[in-house]
């Protein structure tokens, strides 16, 4: 008799503007598959064909300011397609989904940032979705600052829609993510994003291996 695969594990990474989730995000990966596990990168906005046109309305600053409610939808909509289509079938699979930015950008960009509010948020997901919610979300935190400074790549890179907002709307933001992971400290896995990118790495490693050591399971540590 054949052993059943064991489901996948779903990590979300989140943070403000500029904070290199991206790029650690990337570096995980690389460092998983290189020590032998099955993994799957992916985003948000995005993730699927579908997806990538509805992150291009979403960011495209020349689409002008759009109602908190049209965001929102846009966001679940795009999300419902990843979430289904990709996320599920590859943990069924037995591959560790690592997705950049999910629900939690909803609930700290449009629930807190915009003002809907994060109980509507979350509603919209469960009436929709259902189970929705990650293994485990990893916040970098930083300073939405220094996070902008970063974005704009010394002046080489122009803002999209959502980081030309003002920055008391990334105040918000960041503290809705603080929030969130204060409510729910066994979902969540803060690390500080000021920090240098091989610290903030080496953090994210011990981090994981403490919270998640399934993941780690057959990989040597570096």
């Amino acid at each position: 008799m054949s052993t059943p695969t064991r489901s996948g594990l779903f990590l979300t990474f989140e943070g403000p503007e500029g904070s290199g989730k991206s790029t650690q995000i990337r570096r995980l990966a690389e460092h998983l598959t290189a020590a032998g596990q099955t993994v799957l990168l992916t985003r948000e906005p995005g993730g699927t064909p579908f997806g990538d046109k509805i992150r291009h309305l979403l960011l495209d600053p020349g689409g002008g300011r759009l109602q908190p409610e049209t965001e929102a939808f846009l966001m679940l909509a795009q999300r419902t397609e990843h979430l289904r289509q990709v996320i599920r079938p590859a943990q069924a699979a037995g591959t560790h989904v690592l997705c950049d930015r999910y629900v939690d950008s909803s609930l700290a960009y449009q629930g807190y940032g915009r003002g809907l509010g994060v109980e509507l948020v979350r509603q919209l997901h469960a009436m929709t979705l259902g189970e929705f919610l990650p293994d485990l979300t990893v916040l970098f935190d930083l300073d939405p600052r220094l996070g902008l400074e970063r974005a704009r790549h010394g002046g080489k890179k122009s803002f999209d829609r959502m980081e030309s907002e003002a920055v008391a709307f990334h105040d918000k933001v960041r503290h809705g993510y603080l929030e969130l992971a204060r409510r729910e400290a066994s979902r969540f896995l803060v690390i500080d994003a000021a920090a240098p990118e091989e610290r903030v790495f080496a953090l994210l490693l011990q981090g994981l291996q403490e919270r998640v050591p399934v993941l780690f399971e057959g990989v040597a540590r570096r």
